[in-house]
């Protein structure tokens, strides 16, 4: 980790240059050829005068945690900036399927069977399909939503050949306090063994790490934004 990746400045635009060059220095350190790094600001408990800065520099990738957060915030933003791409990063409760299917371009926590039967349905019955991400729980934490590692490919199969659900990657999260290597490792063996292109993992701690294992798609928000302000 590049030490001075945790100086956070007031200003988004400025710590969003300053991450970008960190993502391209750890693209060029690493040992075997990185692959393109799509950088996904995550900008949930966050409002539109943090938000603005990092539109207006150009940046149009963003990950949200919840539905209706992300609902009442990016409508009348994505009518400044229509080219804008939402990723949901945080748990679906099935019931939110069609809201969720509607707003974002592509949802990274498909932790559970019956949220992959409900995309489905949705799916077929709406005819907009947007690509998924399975989550892994690779520390198998008890509290943690997400597919345990020794059920990942066959949870992954199930969803593409049986469901013919649009899965394109895994994702995980680390444990808090442990060193997030080895599950950025498993993640990526579990990914060849799934046949499938794109990680996404790393966020504002350890994206840099990350990239050296692999990750297409890294999650920062506190980088960028600063601290989260209270619940929207």
């Amino acid at each position: 980790m590049i030490s001075d990746s945790k100086v956070i400045s007031a200003d988004p635009a400025a710590n969003l240059k300053t991450v970008l060059a960190h993502i391209a220095a750890a693209k060029d350190a690493a040992i075997a050829a990185a692959p393109e790094v799509r950088l996904v600001a995550v900008s949930k408990g966050h409002k539109e005068d943090r938000i603005l800065p990092v539109l207006a520099a150009g940046h149009r990738l963003f990950g949200e945690n919840r539905v209706q957060e992300a609902k009442a915030k990016w409508a009348p933003l994505r009518a400044q900036f229509p080219d804008i791409e939402l990723h949901l990063i945080g748990p679906l409760q099935t019931n939110k399927v069609r809201d969720a299917l509607g707003l974002f371009d592509c949802i990274q926590s498909l932790d559970r069977p019956r949220l992959a039967e409900a995309l489905k349905a949705e799916m077929e019955k709406g005819g907009r399909r947007i690509p998924l991400f399975v989550e892994v729980n690779t520390g198998e934490e008890a509290q943690k939503a997400g597919i345990v590692p020794k059920d990942t490919v066959s949870f992954a199969a199930q969803c593409r050949e049986q469901m013919g659900l649009p899965v394109i990657g895994l994702m995980c999260i680390p444990p808090l306090g442990e060193e997030p290597a080895p599950h950025f490792a498993l993640l990526r063996e579990l990914a060849r063994e799934c046949g499938l292109a794109s990680l996404s993992m790393g966020m504002s701690d350890d994206y840099e790490t990350a990239i050296r294992f692999g990750a297409t798609h890294v999650r920062v928000g506190t980088a960028i934004f600063g601290e989260r302000e209270k619940a929207i």
